[in-house]
């Protein structure tokens, strides 16, 4: 298959927050025809995300946050609810797990899980995330939460029973693919039925 694809020129657009780079390659189809393609690639890292349930209470941890991509595709007020989630800056997807719950949700979480490995948007963005469900209890609250300011982060702890969450999945008020696909992972785990 790596045959079928040549990059001829690579462009950078943008190195800063963001690796944003023009490609341009040479590409075989099915057929045998060739075809030159421009293609914009935006490369930011890998990443992890986890999802911590507490069975006793039947709840799980989120976050809502700005997304500014969200508000501008929406044209809302770009505050979504998610699953916590980092880029791996060097760990490995589950120490960032760990790591990101800590930061985001003020929690150390135990019976880490993982469940699959995505990309999100593969036609454009090289990012894959590491899926994780993960185990938690009210004793396992570390810190308040909420990230850390001077990364210009300002994340709100949700906690809510693990239904609230399946039913804004349901409606669209969790849109969020991570998000939707760890609530899909947690309700196959404990044997639910879809909504």
């Amino acid at each position: 298959m790596t045959r079928r694809v040549r990059i001829e020129k690579v462009e950078p657009l943008s190195h800063n927050w963001v690796k944003l780079d023009r490609y341009t390659i040479r590409y075989i189809r099915q057929d045998g025809t060739e075809d030159t393609l421009v293609r914009e690639v935006h490369d930011h890292g890998h990443g992890a995300s986890v999802l911590p349930f507490d069975a006793q209470r039947g709840t799980v941890l989120l976050v809502r946050q700005f997304r500014l991509p969200a508000h501008l595709a929406e044209g809302g007020d770009g505050f979504i609810i998610e699953a916590c989630a980092g880029l791996l800056d060097g760990d490995d997807p589950a120490a960032c797990a760990r790591r990101e719950a800590e930061e985001e949700l003020g929690v150390s979480i135990s019976g880490l899980r993982h469940m699959a490995t995505t990309y999100a948007t593969p036609g454009c963005v090289t990012e894959r995330i590491a899926l994780f469900l993960a185990d938690y209890d009210h004793e396992a609250r570390i810190s308040e939460g909420g990230g850390h300011a001077h990364e210009g982060e300002d994340i709100e702890v949700l906690e809510m029973t693990f239904d609230d969450m399946r039913r804004m999945v349901k409606d669209g008020r969790i849109s969020d693919a991570k998000t939707v696909m760890l609530s899909l992972f947690l309700e196959r785990e404990l044997g639910l039925p879809p909504l």
